[in-house]
């Protein structure tokens, strides 16, 4: 039915026309593009803006066809509105421009000869190939269009897995598939991706983590690589340039607009395969950067609303990367909560894990709220109530907030605490043990009373080493970045396990595997929420470069002939991971008490040293053994085996005691770290019996899994 078909329905037909279009005045809400009976709604926001035109381009022309200048009465309040009737909305871009006064010093940046993205745009031109050279020239980069949101859903229902339960894969979408090895139809992509699920899957992952898929901009990056001459790209994505947009780039289908639906397939197979997808999402800056940056949405729109500025004008930067985003006040919580409503409802996203979260707690000031409104409004929004929330506590302005985030009881946190002091054990350093029991207890001394599903554990994530490299590399190498090895963090706590860097030394190669068992062991039996970098399971490299967010090449994609190559530690990894999914006693989402509260003649959690119950608990100390009594698991579920888990970082070896089990019950061996394989580990209960059932030789720098069988 056209428009003019609308009859007598006085609110659909047209009111006025304007530049050659029949317009009439639209609804403020939905902000964004919104397709209505006969037309195009259009709502865009700005405080400051004195006039806003609808500029409308033919999908890809360099210059506009028409520009509609809102009517006076098109104004609601701070909102422009209208609806265009008769427009070919499949073939069409759109952006706005804003007049108003351009006063840096009061902050206000409007500029009437830019064309502005639309912050509420759900689809995004101009990127759509990735790596491809755009046209500098062009007055319109970023392209706002319209999205149909028409995809078949087939009935999805996200998993709802209990966040004690969850094994997290954090992810790049490109880099995961780009190399030669990885075998897939498209890659890089999402659909390549896609085709990767049954090995995700097969290695037990039931949730992955992606790195930014809104639209960002990887030529941002202005550095080459000093030694090779190759231009470097922004190949993480941190510097989003569309907030509600997949990344075109990233689709096989982005030439053709159709990276939306590419996108909802992967989630929609992805939860057919009951894995689970967060997004790494960043409030906290945009791509605009400092006043020196591009003007691009959200400056020229209204950049006193959008960014925290100084005083006289300028941006504070406690992200690092040139502006913050004034995410505390009212429109733009309005616009965060609106952002992840919308992948919560129209893509089925699980959850989201929020870079540099800390800034989230930031009043326009840049000072710390006790009650920041933007975080409690996450927290208990109807919408997004389902929804794992994750935060990075800290930011680059060094708020650290690791264990006292505002989290309203519904709030997660990468907990780099345990990342460093596992570090820290494993290279051997003195002083380590109590605080390493105290992280794998799931840290009660930072989240009692909000469970141990509140810290994602991880030793390796995107921002830093690899598992390898923390095993190979002394200092990070990172010279490639162009950016004279000053970038990258500095504080590693890595041991390169006697030589740096590549080496033929086999006992060296021994001694780094011994040392990646190590870490995955620790990790995987360590209450809380695990997380793993892709490609740790089997040895992944960067040549010790710890900052690699500009390396769209082989040092950032997985080489997947590495799985064959190192396959005894993929089967590691892969046995670790059932032995984790077969044990409800590592999942427990509440802390441990250390007492024996359901009559089994044990504590839930107990301690030891060499020797049954007497931990050594002084700082020279390297032995520590953590023992979970299985009828605490869970109360409720059928109840677990007892396990042992015996650490020693120590470069001796040391016989460690056994403390009895009861009944006829016995220790069997489950891993071994410093065994040769396939001896270093079983199949979950498939555990092998000990030569002697009442103590064990601890080989140096190993971990030993036991666990109960044949209870009496």
């Amino acid at each position: 039915m056209s428009y003019q078909d609308l009859g007598e329905r006085i609110d659909g037909a047209p009111t006025h026309r304007v530049a050659g279009y029949d317009v009439r005045v639209g609804r403020p809400f939905p902000f964004g593009a919104t397709l209505v009976s006969g037309g195009v709604n259009f709502s865009v926001y700005s405080a400051g803006a004195t006039a806003m035109s609808l500029v409308l381009f033919d999908h890809g022309a360099p210059h506009p066809k028409a520009e509609i200048r809102f009517p006076d009465e098109f104004r609601i309040g701070r909102v422009f509105c209208v609806t265009v009737f008769g427009l070919d909305y499949e073939n069409l871009d759109y952006g706005y421009r804003a007049q108003g006064p351009f006063d840096p010093g009061r902050g206000l940046r409007f500029d009437p000869a830019r064309v502005l993205s639309d912050p509420y745009a759900r689809l995004v031109s101009g990127r759509d190939v990735w790596g491809q050279e755009p046209d500098w020239s062009a007055v319109y980069p970023y392209r706002s269009r319209v999205l149909r949101d028409d995809f078949d859903w087939e009935q999805d229902v996200p998993p709802g897995i209990p966040a004690e339960d969850l094994i997290i894969y954090e992810l790049h979408v490109r880099g995961f598939t780009r190399h030669d090895s990885s075998g897939v139809s498209a890659p890089g992509t999402f659909v390549g991706l896609r085709e990767k699920i049954p090995y995700l899957r097969e290695l037990g992952i039931n949730c992955v983590e992606l790195l930014p898929v809104f639209e960002f901009d990887e030529f941002s990056n202005v550095n080459s690589n000093p030694q090779t001459g190759e231009r470097l790209l922004n190949f993480w994505g941190y510097n989003t340039v569309a907030f509600f947009a997949p990344k075109a780039g990233y689709a096989a289908t982005g030439p053709y607009g159709m990276q939306a639906d590419e996108f909802k397939t992967l989630v929609k197979e992805l939860h057919k395969a009951n894995i689970e997808i967060i997004l790494d999402v960043v409030f906290n800056h945009t791509a605009e950067g400092d006043e020196r940056g591009p003007t691009i949405s959200f400056r020229g729109l209204d950049n006193q609303t959008y960014y925290m500025l100084t005083p006289e004008g300028y941006y504070y930067n406690f992200s690092g990367t040139g502006n913050t985003v004034n995410c505390n006040h009212p429109v733009v919580r309005d616009f965060v909560l609106n952002c992840l409503r919308y992948w919560a409802a129209e893509y089925h996203i699980d959850g989201f894990r929020f870079d540099l979260a800390a800034i989230l707690d930031r009043a326009q000031d840049g000072t710390p709220l006790p009650n920041p409104p933007v975080l409690e409004q996450l927290a208990f929004d109807p919408i997004l109530r389902d929804c794992k929330l994750i935060a990075e506590a800290w930011d680059a302005g060094g708020l650290y907030e690791v264990g006292h985030f505002p989290n309203y009881g519904r709030w997660a946190e990468w907990n780099g605490k345990y990342r460093d002091v596992v570090r820290r054990y494993i290279k051997s350093e003195p002083g380590t043990i109590g605080e390493i029991a105290t992280r794998m207890a799931g840290s009660p001394d930072l989240y009692w009373g909000r469970g141990s599903r509140a810290s994602v554990n991880f030793i390796t994530a995107h921002d830093g080493f690899t598992l390898y490299d923390l095993t190979a590399y002394n200092d990070k190498h990172n010279l490639a970045n162009g950016e004279w090895n000053a970038d990258g963090a500095n504080d590693n706590y890595s041991w390169n396990s006697g030589a740096e860097g590549p080496t033929s030394d086999p006992s060296v190669l021994r001694l780094r595997e011994s040392q990646m068992k190590n870490a995955l062991a620790i990790l995987l039996t360590s209450q809380g929420i695990p997380m793993l970098l892709a490609g740790d399971e089997f040895g992944r490299t960067q040549q010790g470069n710890n900052n690699a967010y500009c390396q769209d090449n082989e040092l950032s994609w997985l080489d997947w002939t590495l799985a064959d190559d190192n396959e005894d530690l993929l089967r590691f990894t892969r046995a670790l991971i059932a032995f984790r999914h077969a044990h409800p006693g590592l999942r427990n989402g509440d802390h441990p008490r250390g007492i024996d509260y359901v009559g089994s003649g044990f504590p839930d959690v107990s301690w030891h040293g060499t020797l049954p119950w007497q931990p050594d608990w002084e700082p020279h100390s390297r032995v520590l053994a953590i023992m979970r009594c299985g009828r605490h698991a869970k109360v409720g579920t059928v109840h677990d085996q007892h396990i042992y888990m015996i650490m020693n970082s120590h470069w001796e070896e040391h016989e460690v005691r056994l403390p009895a089990l009861p009944g006829q019950a016995e220790w069997r061996l489950f891993a071994d770290t410093a065994a040769a394989p396939p001896d270093d580990i079983c199949e979950p209960g498939q555990e092998r019996p000990l030569i002697q059932p009442w103590s064990y030789l601890v080989r140096p720098r190993s971990a030993v899994i036991l666990v109960e069988r044949g209870r009496g």
